[in-house]
Formats: C-alpha cells, sequence, structure tokens
C-alpha cells in the first residue's frame, strides 16, 4: 500500500502527528461504536511482535498504530517507504491536552506510581485548565481492585483514556477490557506521566533533532541499558526483513 510503510510486516500510515491527532477529533466528534484503541509502535514492540501472535493481533487490530521511535522511521526510508516523521506516545499525549483545552475534552489518566499519579494530573490541570480531568488512579494496583477501576472508567465515560502501564502491559490491558471501558479513545503512552509530572527529565530538543533521545534517556537512567541493546537488533533485523511474510 502506497500509503503504508511496511517495517517487518507491520503497517505503518504515512501520518503526521498533526494528522494523527485530527483523526483522534473526528473521532470524538463522531465516536465509534467500539473503543478506539491507539497503538504507538516502537522497536521493541515490533520485535515482540515477530513472535508473540497475540501482541501482533493486538497491533493489527488497533484502529490506529503510529511510529514511535526514529529507528522505525529510519528504517522505513532505507527500505524505500519513507514516514513523514516518529509519532511518539508523549508527543500526541501533549498535542492531545493542547486540543483538548480547546474542545474541552475529558481525560482519565491511569498509570505511574502513587506519587506521579496525582502529580501529573496537577501539572495538566494547571496548563490546561479547560480540559476535564475525570479520573485518575496509579498504576500500583492490585488485582482485586481491577475491577472498581474499570467501573470507575466506565463511570467517567473520558473521551479519552491514557493509559501508561509501560509498553506491551497497556496495549493488552486495553484490549482486554476494551468492551468495559466505555472511553471514545485509549492510548498507552508509556512513562510520559513521569515526564509530565516532573520525576524524568523531558529530552532537549537538540537531542531529538539529532535523532538521540534514546541516548539522553540511557543517561538519565542507566537501567535502560539492557532495553537499548534491541535498537541495533531491530535495525539489522528490520532491514534485511522480506516484506510480504511473516
Amino acid at each position: 500500500m502506497k500509503d503504508t510503510a511496511q517495517i517487518m510486516g507491520i503497517q505503518f500510515p504515512k501520518r503526521t502527528l498533526d494528522e494523527s491527532v485530527n483523526i483522534l477529533r473526528q473521532v470524538v466528534e463522531e465516536p465509534q461504536p467500539e473503543l478506539f484503541h491507539v497503538v504507538t509502535v516502537n522497536p521493541e514492540i515490533t520485535m515482540a511482535c515477530q513472535k508473540n501472535t497475540e501482541l501482533r493481533s493486538i497491533v493489527e487490530e488497533a484502529g490506529m498504530i503510529t511510529a514511535d521511535g526514529i529507528g522505525i522511521v529510519m528504517v522505513s526510508r532505507i527500505k524505500g517507504s519513507h514516514l513523514p516523521e516518529r509519532v511518539t506516545g508523549y508527543d500526541m499525549l501533549l498535542k492531545l491536552l493542547e486540543v483538548g483545552n480547546e474542545k474541552n475534552w475529558s481525560f482519565y489518566l491511569l498509570g505511574a506510581d502513587p506519587v506521579t499519579n496525582p502529580k501529573a494530573c496537577e501539572v495538566i490541570r494547571a496548563t490546561y485548565p479547560n480540559l476535564e480531568i475525570c479520573g485518575n488512579q496509579h498504576g500500583f494496583f492490585k488485582p482485586e481492585e481491577e475491577g472498581r477501576i474499570i467501573e470507575e472508567i466506565s463511570a467517567a465515560k473520558p473521551d479519552f483514556l491514557i493509559v501508561a502501564l509501560g509498553a506491551p502491559y497497556a496495549e493488552r490491558w486495553i484490549h482486554q477490557h476494551r468492551t468495559k471501558l466505555n472511553a471514545k479513545v485509549a492510548i498507552g503512552v508509556g512513562g510520559s506521566l513521569d515526564v509530565i509530572a516532573g520525576k524524568v527529565k523531558q529530552t532537549p530538543e537538540v537531542w531529538k533533532r539529532w535523532n538521540v533521545e534514546w541516548l539522553y534517556r540511557l543517561i538519565q537512567q542507566p537501567h535502560r541499558w539492557r532495553r537499548q541493546l534491541i535498537l541495533p537488533q531491530f535495525a539489522i533485523r528490520a532491514i534485511l526483513y522480506r516484506e510480504g511474510r511473516r
């Protein structure tokens, strides 16, 4: 398909951040019969999809997937598909909050730790006073609390359910409970609430421009080194991968 780039069998739409957010605006204004699930697919998820059929099905059934990572974009260009830009969960969340402030959208924030979650809510309310945070819950809940949380989300009927439970757990959680959540759009945003709350420093623009955000994160969070090892593996496998097969 000319309007998509295929990377290791996954079809990435050739959309910018603004184009992606515009689609979600339409979803909110013209609600779908089912939850609209957005999956931001990074190299780690792409690699996991090669062996995990459940995760692959979740990605393929999503209402929207985006290229979360410069590695995805660079591979697409090497293979001649040319994705226009990366669309990360963090960037999408900030843009949704910005537009939501204009449109009076409602958000439910699920995830992060018991201190970070309410702090992120506080920052968002101060920065975007016209949107509504219709509920929030940290991610360190017990299994027996899950039913109550799902009921709370359903009763709140958020325009956007923001899930910061880490990938791919967030994606599995959304997919598993999609028929009960009563939200218009749900999206996993990784550690975005940690950044908004100030727990983790935001990557400076110069690092982003040079496409070395991964290195900045590694310096700030050295414990991520094992996860970063997957990046060169992904690059090699994705470039050599013969598309059109599983």
